[in-house]
């Protein structure tokens, strides 16, 4: 179609003829989102017809939806983990997808303590890159002259480990940066960063970062954009500009880089960039040693037109730290997607964080959708629940996505809560709600009631000695530290007052329950430095009675009260800082390692 007649199309007039094949492209995809998803079953059943998994089901062939939705159950991870297991143990043979299994994603959720293996395959790869490509389309017709400056994106690779069968676990987006469709990728005068490839893909976090904030440094005048993967990820960076501006002054003043950065292509590629800039330094060194923090992102880079970071779901908690340090600029949450599926994207990205709304694009996946009664857990089902189309959720309502992926997943519940807030021609719009049975999160690190309960108990088996036991517990997610990091109120009985856990003993409680937590908190905590080290606070006797009484004044029945496991109502949160008698912290970080444990 020709560029001018998008220009009558609801998302409005492209900055370029790319440009407007992309919008198009947004716009054939929606318009048809039922014959898409029809097609997109038909060909991942097609493909896979003689797998392992659909030949179970007696599908003879078949590629409608009533026979796939009559034979195929929804199924959650723990039922595909025997079959993913023989995949990454090295068994071959067309188990769930008919293309190999290339490798396997790990997914910020996990299953018995330990990252989820989501397998995939490289066809994946061109899907999630066209959902890429059509991100900055839409930018475009929100910011104009994004073509004349770069974006400052602080991106990252993490540790990877091997399957005992040979293939590579690594999280998605350590996949997309160390491919060639990120490698290589075309010249795009819309799309350029200040940070060089050798820096992102450096696996030592200080050495990335540090290169990735000098680069920015030196371009502040060219910078239009600021961006990380999630709000916490851009708040530490700002952290990590507050402990290292004067080293990174320095730098700048000499033209010379830090020893500490001694990765061979980082120091190669930066011979191109280094230059002694006198003023420069004196201008970041005067900016920066300022006690007031407040702006610090237009002060140090002026032209910045906004905050490329996701603020849905848990990272909202950090939306009024972001207003502090950007002066209060516009965040754009431009994409959603897990490491299961790319799902869609934010076709209003210049929202307000409160308001934001994905588009599910059809062509990514067959999709289905689990209704979802907040209120309705325990309920008894005389049937099975209905699954609801693409085209077919209404308008209002809560539901859970149920995804077909062309990698090998089949009715599988992802475990996201998404409200649906409107329609771009026929395909839905949703409002990110929450993972389910999550309850506590500082950055990818997702803890549920039952993780924090054992971690609880197991850091009370340290009180033994000293006969005093946790009578009750809650916790938050303290995000005004940075880096965030958990706290957890215990109320403590102690039998014998002259024999109470010392101070030291408390401070090792922290670490057992760290200790037992997953992997991803490990990992934040130990490899990417993104979470800080738990806090418990010891608070009076009787203050979880308060907690009680003040919940039924506020109308709570005194026979359904349940102490709730994590707080985050001002009020109550006062309550309990009020009645706290002592603070502890972690003295060291828990082990983690890459490889997974047996």
């Amino acid at each position: 179609m020709a560029v001018d007649s998008i220009l009558s199309s609801p998302l409005g007039p492209p900055a370029c003829e790319k440009d407007a094949k992309k919008l198009q492209f947004i716009e054939e995809m929606t318009r048809y989102a039922d014959s898409v998803q029809e097609r997109v079953l038909a060909e991942i059943l097609s493909t896979n017809s003689h797998t392992e998994y659909i030949k179970n089901f007696n599908f003879d062939g078949a590629v409608d939806r009533e026979t796939f939705k009559s034979k195929i159950p929804i199924v959650t991870y723990e039922d595909l983990q025997p079959l993913i297991q023989r995949i990454a143990n090295g068994d071959r043979s067309p188990i769930l997808s008919a293309h190999p299994v290339s490798e396997f994603l790990t997914s910020s959720g996990t299953s018995a303590g330990e990252r989820k293996l989501m397998p995939t395959i490289k066809e994946e790869l061109d899907r999630r890159q066209l959902l890429y490509s059509l991100l900055m389309p839409v930018m475009n017709l929100y910011v104009k002259g994004l073509d004349k400056g770069k974006g400052l994106y602080f991106l990252f690779v993490k540790s990877e480990t091997k399957t005992p069968g040979g293939l590579l676990a690594r999280p998605v987006l350590t996949s997309y940066y160390k491919s060639d469709h990120f490698k290589t990728r075309p010249y795009d005068p819309y799309n350029v960063y200040t940070s060089p490839n050798e820096a992102i893909l450096c696996a030592d976090s200080f050495q990335s970062m540090y290169t990735q904030m000098l680069c920015g440094l030196y371009e502040r005048e060219q910078v239009l954009r600021v961006g990380a993967v999630f709000a916490s990820g851009l708040l530490r960076a700002i952290r990590f500009l507050q402990l290292n501006w004067p080293q990174l002054a320095q730098d700048i003043q000499t033209g010379s880089l830090n020893p500490k950065v001694t990765d061979p292509a980082i120091r190669e590629c930066m011979t191109e960039v280094l230059r002694p800039d006198p003023d420069l330094a004196e201008f970041i060194a005067k900016e920066c040693a300022k006690e007031n923090w407040e702006g610090i992102i237009t002060r140090i880079w002026p032209n910045t037109k906004y905050l490329d970071v996701i603020v849905t779901g848990a990272m909202a908690q950090y939306i009024p730290t972001l207003d502090y340090y950007s002066g209060g600029l516009p965040k754009a949450c431009t994409m959603y997607a897990s490491s299961e599926c790319y799902f869609g994207l934010n076709l209003n990205p210049m929202c307000k964080p409160s308001e934001v709304s994905y588009t599910i694009m059809p062509n990514m996946a067959y999709f289905e959708f689990l209704p979802h009664e907040p209120n309705s857990v325990g309920v008894a089902r005389d049937s099975p629940p209905q699954l609801v189309d693409l085209v077919d959720v209404e308008i209002g309502k809560e539901y859970e996505l149920v995804i077909t992926t062309y990698a090998g997943l089949y009715r599988y519940k992802v475990g996201d809560i998404l409200r649906v807030t409107g329609f771009h021609n026929s395909a839905p719009q949703f409002h990110f709600v929450r993972r389910k049975n999550v309850l506590l999160s500082i950055d990818s690190d997702k803890t549920d009631e039952a993780e924090l309960q054992t971690a609880v108990e197991n850091a009370s088996i340290l009180l033994r000695d000293f006969n005093a036991s946790v009578v009750e517990y809650t916790s938050y997610a303290d995000t005004k530290t940075i880096p965030g990091h958990y706290v957890i109120y215990w109320e403590l009985l102690v039998k014998d007052l002259t024999n109470s856990p010392s101070n030291d003993v408390l401070n090792q409680c922290c670490l057992a329950m760290e200790e037992s937590l997953n992997s991803v908190y490990r990992q934040c905590r130990v490899a990417d430095n993104s979470i800080g080290p738990l806090e418990i606070r010891v608070v009076k006797n009787g203050t979880f009675e308060e907690l009680m009484d003040y919940a039924i004044s506020r109308g709570a029945s005194i026979n359904q009260y349940k102490v709730p496991r994590c707080v985050s109502f001002t009020p109550i949160m006062e309550l309990l800082d009020s009645r706290v008698v002592s603070t502890h912290f972690s003295p060291s970080p828990p082990q983690w390692t890459p490889e997974r444990r047996r």
